[in-house]
């Protein structure tokens, strides 16, 4: 990636077209073992989030672990230092000239399939689990910690659903868990990532990603961006992404989104 996270006119009309867009090279190897080893004090409890903490995978899986699919919210809430690091700063770049100069982190999150934890997360858009907004811009990035494969759980989307109406959702498993729609792989493409980079997809992108049959985590940090005078709405209507202590408290919120 260039000086300055500086994307193409190509890369834009890229995401634009398809929802996606893969940007390499976002941190740096050494870069990587610092948050790995940060993200890992999440998992193992040291950094205690409590109730921003739950299973994603509730009710979908059958893991020989704690959790099926572990989420942490607001990680970001416990260790400010992410502001400053490079992660976050460089993804809203990358946000900013897809989008607008009017957009701002939004809400943070850890996602982690554990070691043959075998789970899948449900063909879903983000935007189903959010209240209707009347600007749709909004994209989250999907930084890898780890080398990201079909195999542990990289992502698959499908090109161009953004540009639709939102497929209708539904729990997944228990209520208040995982929201799912119909999709297949077959009108997906899998998106495999090195540590380091990153994936960006629009809220109303279509994806899901394969359990993780494999011997070696899967650690995923997401930052999503949207508008601020978008975030100011949703604030006021009191959403705040699971901010309060709610990390399980999932709905069907918004079936009638649009690009």
């Amino acid at each position: 990636m260039r000086d300055n996270f500086i994307i193409t006119d190509d890369q834009v009309r890229f995401f634009n077209a398809n929802g996606y867009l893969v940007v390499e090279d976002v941190i740096n190897e050494e870069e990587v073992k610092a948050y790995i080893k940060i993200y890992d004090e999440f998992l193992d409890g040291t950094i205690d989030s409590g109730k921003n903490r739950a299973d994603l995978g509730e009710g979908l899986g059958n893991s020989k672990q704690a959790e099926n699919i572990t989420q942490i919210m607001w990680p970001s809430d416990f260790v400010p230092d992410f502001f400053s690091m490079p992660y976050h700063q460089k993804a809203l770049a990358v946000a900013k000239q897809l989008m607008g100069n009017d957009i701002e982190m939004d809400f943070d999150m850890l996602i982690n399939k554990a070691p043959f934890s075998n789970t899948p997360t449900p063909w879903h858009q983000d935007a189903a689990y959010w209240i209707n907004m009347p600007d749709k811009r909004a994209a989250s990035c999907w930084l890898s910690l780890d080398s990201a494969t079909k195999d542990n759980g990289c992502m698959w989307y499908v090109p161009g659903s953004h540009m639709k109406e939102l497929r209708p959702h539904r729990f997944a498993g228990k209520e208040g868990g995982a929201l799912q729609c119909d999709g297949t792989e077959a009108e997906g493409v899998f998106v495999e990532l090195k540590a380091g980079s990153c994936v960006l997809h629009h809220g109303a992108t279509l994806h899901y990603s394969r359990g993780n049959s494999t011997a070696l985590n899967r650690r995923a940090f997401i930052v999503n961006f949207r508008p601020k005078s978008m975030i100011d709405l949703e604030r006021s209507q009191g959403f705040d992404h699971g901010r309060d202590g709610n990390a399980a408290d999932r709905k069907v919120r918004n079936e009638t989104s649009k690009k």
